[in-house]
């Protein structure tokens, strides 16, 4: 396994672990439970998302993220 993908799977697991505790977020409020950056939260949801693990309910500012189960 490659350094980035070690780092961002990692992060995804942060998010993850965030996300099955406390249902749909924002991505301020992921940024302040998990204290990543807003980069860092976003490349954890693509890799999320890449394993269809990721719901997205909303658009814009108002978009929420939380995990398929």
């Amino acid at each position: 396994m490659s350094s980035s993908e070690e780092y961002f799977g990692s992060k995804a697991g942060i998010v993850w672990k965030v996300l099955n505790e406390n249902g749909l977020l924002s991505i301020p409020q992921l940024m302040s439970k998990t204290k990543m950056s807003q980069n860092q939260i976003y490349g954890a949801l693509g890799w999320l998302a890449r394993e269809s693990k990721i719901n997205v309910e909303g658009t814009g500012l108002k978009m929420k993220f939380g995990l398929i189960k």
